[in-house]
């Protein structure tokens, strides 16, 4: 039976939509054809960084929020433009937040914080449950700040809440939520909601795994990662071709998670080989899509500076349960070819020369989004990169990001496929 449900457009219509129980999601590589994508439009939360807490929150700059809600709609719009139907992050908790169980899940999370103490606990219980699904999806996603908070007619909130600086949140922003590749990935037909290694994003994943559980149109999804298990990001794993994953290990990814990801990917027969890349733990290669995306079915935009340089340890399930294989290290490009049965990968380079990459590395030039082979989407400020693109017969379609990488992230950082046609070998 389909479930009827009152579905947001990005500028700011409603809408009734069907959602039919079980819908099929399946994504087995990077450049399949894109049907269905999960994105998170920019919104209050982005007005919560101030200079005193942008660091902690993880962001390297103030954005304009109205211009990254622009530049996010043109990239919407782009999505649209090529077929792609765009599901919004927000929408779809909202209309999960009718469903008991979810709420009551998601308002415990955040109650259940020890540095609340009681009475402000009771004072936040109390001001969530007055909420309708739309507003506790917004506090959810925007935060609640000291004097937000609805408090009795007493006007008492408690020593902690006495105490708090009148600037504090109650409840924290989470301003990353708009890179919704990281909370959860596909991998064929089953969904990783992932386990983020920063403690301001950490709660992000709760609202991912709600959505997946309880609203309809996920209705029968199986999990091949929940959150609490080892530290594991979807930037860092990268679905070359089907049956083939690759996953950086560095500042978000640990060598623990890639391990327990391809357990469960070679428990559930997902792939045959992951690829496990060491990559440097800094802000700047935080994730492996920092540094190599695939555009083409054998071609990667790949930040020279690393190419050469960057390996792979190859493994593959054990047989009859014995512990997965390892082998190697070997060159990545090397690895990887021979895991996809190629006989070399493509290598479009960042930038034109040292300084350009560099400069265009840092600014999400390798950050592009497949919307199907030899077609993507990337930052328009990036001209070196882009040009390098169109000169190896890769259309891209340019979107300003001015404002929207502010938090160290491109096109494939915003967004989660849910569909893609299947991968196919390379013509």
């Amino acid at each position: 039976m389909n479930a009827i449900f009152t579905h947001g457009c990005f500028t700011g219509c409603r809408q009734t939509l069907p959602y039919a129980a079980g819908v099929s999601h399946h994504v087995d590589s990077e450049v399949g054809r894109l049907g269905t994508v999960l994105l998170h439009r920019p919104g209050p939360e982005l007005a919560r960084l101030t200079p005193r807490n942008n660091d902690s929150l993880l962001f390297d700059a103030i954005p304009w929020v109205g211009r990254a809600q622009e530049e996010h709609d043109a990239f919407a719009g782009a999505l649209r433009e090529r077929g792609v139907e765009v599901l919004y992050l927000t929408d779809l908790l909202t209309e999960t937040l009718a469903v008991a169980e979810a709420r009551t899940e998601l308002t415990d999370e955040v109650l259940n914080s020890p540095r609340l103490g009681d009475t402000l606990r009771a004072r936040v219980a109390a001001h969530l449950a007055y909420l309708d699904p739309a507003a506790l999806a917004s506090v959810l996603v925007a935060g609640l700040a000291h004097e937000e908070l609805r408090l009795g007619r007493d006007r008492r909130g408690g020593l902690v809440y006495t105490l708090m600086d009148r600037h504090d949140f109650i409840i924290d922003p989470l301003p990353n939520l708009l890179f919704t590749r990281d909370s959860s990935l596909w991998i064929g037909d089953r969904v990783g909601v992932t386990s983020l290694a920063m403690p301001a994003r950490r709660r992000e994943t709760t609202l991912t795994d709600a959505i997946y559980r309880h609203h309809p149109r996920f209705a029968g999804t199986e999990f091949v990662y929940r959150p609490g298990l080892e530290p594991l990001e979807g930037g860092d794993v990268l679905l070359l071709a089907p049956g083939v994953l690759a996953v950086g290990v560095g500042e978000r990814t640990t060598p623990a998670g890639a391990e327990r990801l391809a357990r469960r990917v070679f428990a559930a027969g997902l792939a045959h080989t992951i690829l496990v890349v060491p990559i440097a733990q800094e802000r700047a290669t935080m994730h492996l899509d920092t540094i190599c995306t695939m555009v083409d079915a054998d071609a990667v935009l790949m930040y020279p500076n690393v190419a050469s340089s960057l390996s792979a340890y190859t493994v593959i399930a054990g047989a009859d349960g014995a512990d997965p294989r390892v082998d190697g290290p070997a060159p990545f490009l090397r690895a990887a070819a021979d895991a996809m049965d190629l006989d070399r990968l493509r290598v479009i380079d960042t930038g034109l020369d040292p300084v350009t990459a560099e400069r265009e590395q840092w600014d999400d030039g390798n950050n592009t989004l497949a919307l199907a082979p030899r077609l993507c989407v990337g930052y328009e400020r990036n001209v070196e990169t882009n040009a390098q693109l169109e000169r190896a017969g890769i259309e891209l379609i340019p979107i300003a990001g001015s404002e929207l990488g502010s938090g160290r992230g491109g096109p494939r950082c915003m967004s989660c496929p849910l569909l893609r046609e299947p991968g196919r070998a390379p013509s």
